[in-house]
């Protein structure tokens, strides 16, 4: 989810000048593939159960459950007793290092997610686990474990009590989906969700190094949403993600969940409608839609509302089993990707259970703004068999990867303007459950795509996590 660096091979031809002969041709710009490079068993009896159509440890909004920081990947997820994991390995070894933390997973809820984070500032790995519509719990390490990992036993003598506040911050009682992000300055941010689905704020706190800071909501729930079916007074901002790049910009899409089912045209049907995107330039204080125009103001009344303009860039109604927090990414010259899903209009305009109708019909949409300030949407050809979601990376050329349910990875080029999208991997031999957790963090440092997922089974029989690792063009 970063802006990657581009090389410059046609700079290298034009150097050359006089030394270049007819038959000297310049190195072309890689299209997109993927190599397979190592797999890694992290637990043969990881923890088992679906909630939600999905795994607890493996979900989308699980940012992250997999990161790369100096030469050390980090993992964490729930062992067959419950247990709250956390496992590092050095980049390229075959085994992990565990550490089991005092803290088990309260019930069978595949929200209740682990999720980690790094603050550059001070060197320390943080974590958040356990929540959905409560409290949650979190962790935090010593001072600069993950710059000296090296020399740094890993036991739980270096991961700190677990607590059920950020510090002595308690920020709410009804607190969901923790993501963390990394500042351009070294600290970190933790954004989450106050409320409950249907009905419920996004808000941000703020880690600088020795505390942390609640900023306050920065979406609201109020307003009122009417289809052609029916109106809704209440429903939550669901996020694709909210990520930096490296100018310092802070990148969200989302989608709306509307509370009254009455928008939609079949209750069996699910009330996400529209595509909206928003961005910060000042570190999550103040958000804008595409335009530029300032539409909401963290920790304030004024907070992005459904009501305001200029927030959708792929419209579409509450009647196609849109879904929620996919993902999506930043080119090399700052633009934003995203990946949306849901059931086009040729298989019908109106979804009646939207896990039975996305696992037949759904299909997966790569939309993203282009250098002339539009916005482009390419359908991804390949029929999703899943309710599930699929996640977005880019490589240093900013060609594309879509990483779909059971494994699958599809990839476009950068050089057809991401319209060739075709099958580079189809999930063979790995008997992925669906979802799948990707290692965002790593592919900007060493081309590596690591994904990690769960074996299927049945009923609350634990089975094997793994992490595979696939090579990008370099």
């Amino acid at each position: 989810m970063r802006r990657r660096t581009v090389l410059t091979t046609a700079l290298l031809g034009a150097v050359a000048g006089p030394a270049l002969t007819a038959q000297t041709a310049r190195a072309a710009v890689p299209g997109p593939s993927v190599t397979l490079s190592g797999t890694t068993q992290l637990d043969s009896q990881a923890i088992y159960f679906v909630s939600y159509d999905g795994l607890v440890n493996n979900n989308s909004f699980q940012k992250n459950g997999l990161l790369t920081y100096r030469g050390y990947q980090y993992a964490a997820w729930y062992t067959a007793d419950r247990s709250a994991v956390v496992a590092r390995r050095a980049l390229g070894a075959t085994t992990w290092s565990k550490i089991t933390l005092g803290h088990k997973l309260k019930s069978d809820d595949s929200h209740n997610v682990i999720s980690m984070g790094v603050s550059r500032t001070d060197g320390r790995l943080h974590l958040n686990m356990d929540s959905h519509s409560d409290g949650f719990f979190y962790v935090k390490s010593v001072a600069g474990l993950l710059d000296n990992a090296a020399s740094t036993a890993w036991t739980s003598a270096v991961l700190g009590a677990v607590q059920t506040s950020l510090d002595g911050l308690a920020l709410t009682t009804q607190f969901t989906y923790p993501q963390f992000v990394a500042t351009p300055d070294g600290g970190l941010q933790l954004s989450y969700r106050v409320g409950v689905s249907g009905n419920g704020r996004n808000a941000l706190a703020e880690y600088g190094g020795s505390s942390w800071t609640a900023l306050g909501e920065w979406s609201a729930s109020t307003g009122t949403y009417t289809s052609v079916h029916g109106s809704s007074t209440a429903r939550n901002m669901y996020l694709h993600g909210i990520d930096y790049d490296l100018n310092g910009r802070l990148h969200s899409f989302f989608t709306w969940r509307e509370q009254n089912a009455a928008v939609m045209c079949n209750a069996g049907g699910i009330t996400n409608h529209d595509t909206g995107y928003v961005y910060s330039t000042d570190r999550g204080r103040s958000w804008r839609n595409d335009a530029g125009t300032v539409v909401g103001t963290t920790g304030t009344l004024g907070t992005v509302a459904v009501t305001d303009t200029g927030l959708v860039v792929d419209s579409l109604d509450p009647d196609h089993s849109l879904m929620n927090q996919e993902s999506q990414a930043t080119d090399s010259a700052g633009l934003p990707h995203a990946i949306i899903s849901y059931v086009p209009g040729r298989f019908g305009q109106c979804t009646t259970n939207y896990v039975t109708d996305r696992t037949a019909n759904g299909r997966a949409f790569h939309l993203r703004k282009n250098a002339s300030g539009g916005w482009t949407k390419t359908e991804i050809p390949i029929a999703l068999n899943s309710s599930q979601r699929t996640k977005l990376v880019l490589d240093r050329y900013d060609n594309a990867y879509a990483i779909m349910p059971f494994g699958r990875i599809a990839g476009a080029s950068k050089s057809s303007g991401h319209t060739d999208w075709k099958l580079l991997f189809d999930g063979s031999g790995l008997n992925a459950f669906g979802e799948v957790v990707i290692d965002e963090t790593r592919v900007p440092q060493d081309g590596t795509l690591s994904v990690m997922y769960q074996e299927k089974s049945s009923g609350t029989t634990a089975s094997a996590l793994h992490v595979v690792d696939f090579r990008l063009p370099s």
